[in-house]
């Protein structure tokens, strides 16, 4: 378990990471979200002890990071600029690493390099951006470490390679239990792999919730009045929000599904459809309750 509390960085008058308290579980995909500044890397690197905290404390397995190299075997860190020696080749990295980390997998770094089609001797200089991202998920996977720290590690990726990354993910948590903390600014990458989402705004955490207790609570109504009834006559609904076009609503709405049916059939409408919301419209609508419009946050 990892777990900051009123964790806080300055850069002289600059607050990069604003009081954060956070708690990622073992064997989760935690998603933190937020605009390029929002402080993601800044927690990143606090939490590989790249940073020192002003204030503050951040701990891995009860472990404090900075300047801790026991604490910092149970992790790999993958920036979003990966840093590797000059001139040197992949199957030089992988000797480097492999003194670092006890458990490092060489096995399967040769096979995951053949598989994703790069010559282990060959200059990472002369890498593609691509490339070189996906040299660095290789090399973290093949840490065999308990956390990945991932800084924007989709980005730069085509969709195959993307879906691939994904999968080798899936597989590593599920056989190894790892747990891959994984930092970006797009909501829709992260979505069909995170369990748990914070968002991050202006150095501080806005919200810090379980993805799919989110989505149990969250839902999306669309529906046709009859032509007498008012939308203010769908009592019982916690409605968050309300969209029309023509005589179709589109309501966001909180509670328990069985809940919201009972009521929409109560309702008698001529016709209505409950619809998953995506997690970009989930934490659009949970940032507005607290006075925050998501669009202008992160997209």
């Amino acid at each position: 378990m990892i777990e900051a509390v009123n964790l806080t960085k300055k850069f002289d008058n600059i607050v990069a990471v604003d009081h954060i308290s956070a708690t990622i579980k073992s064997g989760s995909v935690f998603g933190l979200i937020g605009t390029n500044g929002a402080g993601k890397s800044t927690f990143l690197r606090m939490a590989a002890g790249v940073l020192k905290p002003d204030e503050g404390t951040i701990t891995v397995d009860g472990m404090s990071v900075f300047e801790n190299p026991e604490a910092k075997r149970k992790f790999f860190y993958i920036s979003d600029d990966q840093y590797f020696f000059s001139n040197a080749a992949p199957v030089e990295m992988m000797a480097y690493y492999k003194m670092i980390y006890p458990g490092y997998d060489e096995a399967r770094f040769h096979s995951l390099m053949t598989n994703f089609g790069l010559d282990e001797r060959r200059k990472i200089n002369t890498f593609s951006k691509g490339m070189k991202k996906q040299l660095s998920v290789i090399c973290g996977i093949c840490a065999g470490t308990d956390y990945l720290y991932c800084d924007e590690t989709f980005d730069g990726l085509d969709p195959v390679m993307r879906q691939a990354v994904k999968s080798i993910f899936a597989n590593d948590m599920e056989e190894r239990h790892l747990t891959p903390i994984v930092a970006s600014h797009n909501l829709r990458e992260l979505e069909d792999i995170c369990d748990h989402v914070g968002l991050l705004h202006k150095g501080g955490i806005l919200l810090s919730r379980d993805l799919d207790e989110m989505k149990m609570k969250l839902h999306k109504v669309q529906c046709v009045l009859k032509d007498e009834m008012k939308p203010e006559a769908l009592t019982g609904l916690d409605i968050l929000k309300t969209e029309r076009r023509g005589k179709l609503l589109t309501l966001t709405v909180r509670g328990d599904l069985s809940m919201v049916e009972f009521q929409m059939q109560n309702a008698d409408p001529v016709f209505y459809e409950t619809i998953p919301l995506s997690l970009e419209e989930i934490f659009i609508s949970e940032t507005e309750v607290v006075g925050y419009d998501i669009k202008n946050l992160i997209f």
